[in-house]
């Protein structure tokens, strides 16, 4: 029996007991939130210093402006930002090759089949709608209703002309495709060319010429034909089993160094584009001229970025994933402010694929399979503007388009965002083809050339939400279908151990081995004594 010091004491300890926890439970509040405040901040300080380098861009950009700097001064001033864009055109070659063959080559042919089958079909399906969208803001707000007095001259802009015919358009895409040379299309295209050739006399003695086709190569990495290379080259490695696990083994090896050169790339991003931004604004001439004239078109880009990149795609998330897409969203800030600054969609694709799998848990072979793809073909923001800008210079000329030449606007825009380049101002390159389409003169081109460097912005944001939204969607699906596929192999694995367990116990009685290994044993005394 306890007696009845001790029993105090016991009642003491147990009325303290209380106090103490709660101030041991107050203390690891404290702790907890200020572990958590420095989490946040260790965890989300290239976010914060990225998003602060635009906005002290910003007010660089606009004190600097006051200046009134030379030509000269300007590209100086713009040298930092120029690093970043180097930088970063610098490990796409790289990044896109090493991370599409080491993709293809880890999975199977059976889901790179599926995979590679839904991306196209998201792809196209989420381009389409973009371009219906485009469409409808145009004709919903009319931006060129009534500026039939607005030209090129009116706005002091040069004239911006193309005559490549539509046909050969597509038929250089298909020609990307499958370079003649590999290292070339390191950096050059092939593009269509015409030449007049003389052809004979008319009756009059006159000479006759034709446009005859000629083919030319242009500046520019043929991004295309690398990555249906790099994924072809992936599945062959695949194909060959053990003799190509070396050359596999490589890839992943150089892909992993590429990702952590753009690991360091990274930390220069805030100040490379506070110069970016800084040196854009301090170029521009006379905006409030440009927005005046050119606003209602301005507003209809950006209003159906806005609709698709903020309603749409992340309700085509939703339906497939049944997911928050905004929280996925919240882990790409660092590659939605980088595509803002630099208008690429290359560029951003090495913070693209890091952020996307290190903040939101894709897997690696479906980001580094999927993500260089969609840089190339998926331009659902470039779509939008490609619409707009052709119906605004439709209506611009005071030309009615027919039911027809609006089906052919969807078609080619979605048709020729695949071969558009991921670069600044690469789609003023699409609206020709499509204005040569539908028959419209593409003497306007450059009023899109003059305000694309605002418009471009908010088109870089969309396409690369789209790609990084798809790889979402692809990981999903690549999920259920291991969840699935996992009670089979458990079935089978646990047939095969059954198996094992009984073939065991039948070579304990029969094996060939143990009989031989128990008569040498018998047989080891007498050996012995023989020796002996």
């Amino acid at each position: 029996m306890p007696s009845s010091a001790s029993t105090a004491r016991m009642l003491e300890n147990s009325e303290q007991e209380p106090g103490e926890e709660q101030q041991k439970q107050e203390k690891k509040k404290k702790r907890g939130f200020g572990e958590r405040l420095r989490g946040f901040l260790s965890r989300n300080l290239l976010v914060i210093l990225t998003v602060s380098g635009v906005l002290v861009g910003v007010g660089l950009g606009m004190l600097v402006r006051s200046m009134n700097l030379t030509k000269a001064q300007m590209s100086h001033f713009a040298f930092p930002g120029e690093m970043l864009l180097r930088m970063l055109k610098m490990i796409i070659l790289p990044l896109v090759v090493c991370s599409l063959v080491s993709g293809a080559a880890s999975l199977d042919t059976r889901s790179l089949g599926k995979l590679g089958g839904i991306a196209v079909a998201y792809f196209l399906v989420t381009t389409l709608i973009a371009s219906g969208i485009g469409v409808a803001l145009a004709f919903i707000i009319k931006p060129g209703v009534g500026a039939g007095a607005l030209n090129t001259n009116s706005l002091g802009l040069e004239s911006v002309s193309s005559d490549k015919e539509t046909t050969d358009s597509f038929l250089d895409l298909a020609r990307n495709l499958f370079p003649s040379n590999l290292v070339a299309a390191a950096f050059r295209s092939y593009a269509t060319d015409y030449k007049m050739v003389a052809v004979g006399n008319d009756t009059n003695g006159t000479t006759l010429y034709q446009k005859v086709p000629t083919g030319t190569e242009t500046d520019g990495m043929n991004i295309l034909g690398l990555v249906l290379f790099a994924m072809v080259f992936g599945v062959a490695l695949r194909k060959l089993g053990e003799e190509g696990e070396e050359l596999i083994r490589f890839f992943n090896a150089f892909n992993e160094a590429t990702m952590v050169l753009v690991s360091w790339i990274m930390w220069y991003i805030p100040f490379g584009i506070m110069f970016l931004v800084g040196s854009k604004i301090v170029e521009m001439e006379d905006v409030v001229l440009l927005v005046t004239s050119l606003g209602k078109y301005i507003f209809a880009s950006i209003l159906g970025h806005i609709i698709h990149g903020g309603i749409v795609l992340p309700l085509i998330y939703f339906a497939f994933t049944r997911k928050n897409p905004y929280s996925f969203l919240s882990g790409l800030i660092t590659p939605f402010t980088t595509a803002f600054a630099t208008c690429s969609s290359s560029a951003t694709l090495p913070s693209m694929i890091k952020c996307v799998e290190e903040n939101n848990g894709v897997d690696k072979r479906i980001s580094r399979f999927i993500l260089p793809i969609g840089a190339t073909v998926n331009m659902d923001g470039a779509a939008i503007f490609q619409c707009i800008a052709a119906v605004f210079i439709a209506q611009l000329n005071n030309t009615e388009l027919n039911a027809g030449q609006i089906f052919t606007i969807l078609v080619t825009a979605t048709a020729s965002s695949v071969g558009a380049a991921g670069i600044p101002a690469g789609g003023i390159i699409t609206i020709a083809i499509i204005l040569e389409a539908i028959g419209l003169p593409t003497n306007d081109l450059s009023l899109m050339l003059a305000v694309d460097w605002i418009v471009d912005r908010t088109t870089t944001v969309v396409n690369v939400e789209g790609d990084a939204l798809g790889a979402g969607i692809l990981h999903h699906i690549n999920q259920l279908e291991t969840k699935k596929h996992q009670p089979e192999v458990a079935e089978e694995l646990e047939e095969v151990r059954v198996e094992s367990v009984a073939n065991v116990q039948a070579e304990e009685e029969t094996s060939p081995l143990v009989m031989r290994q128990t008569k040498i044993l018998e047989g080891m005394p007498e050996a012995i004594e023989s020796v002996l």
